[in-house]
């Protein structure tokens, strides 16, 4: 008698000896798992560093050498509060079943994080070893997204 543990085992051997590496799927499948993990590493970059700016948006701010005010750490805070819920939306993406899904969320957030490298090296201040970590971050995720989606 098969039971369903069993049943689920060989089904997925099943699966994983019909993907060859000569297989077109098996690229496709290595892709998109290359894209999830990509996008669960980048929630929780994100998860942090919202942590980080609704907990310590003074030290944040010191960090990005801005001016310390009420307004730019309610922004912080703000910005904080939007960062844990992209979040959770990336970490949730990342489980889609449907490939086409994770694939679209990655190319958004390919751009998404070129974006946040851009305009985070056009700060209004004078750049500090942070203002060039937090860039490198956003390419650094820029570049993986774009390697991944390419890569045959």
């Amino acid at each position: 008698m098969i039971n369903i543990r069993n049943f689920l085992r060989i089904k997925r051997m099943s699966t994983w000896i019909q993907l060859t590496p000569s297989s077109s799927q098996y690229y496709l499948a290595m892709r998109n798992q290359r894209l999830r993990n990509i996008l669960r590493a980048g929630s929780l970059v994100f998860g942090i560093s919202a942590i980080f700016l609704i907990v310590a948006s003074g030290i944040f701010l010191d960090l990005l050498k801005l001016e310390r005010s009420s307004a730019l750490s309610w922004s912080m805070r703000m910005i904080g509060i939007t960062l844990f819920a992209l979040a959770g939306n990336m970490w949730n993406n990342a489980a889609q079943r449907q490939d086409s899904r994770v694939v679209s969320v990655a190319k958004i957030m390919c751009v998404s994080a070129a974006a946040l490298g851009i305009l985070t090296l056009m700060i209004p201040a004078q750049l500090s070893w942070f203002t060039y970590l937090y860039s490198a971050i956003g390419f650094g995720f820029s570049a993986a997204y774009l390697v991944a989606l390419l890569k045959k």
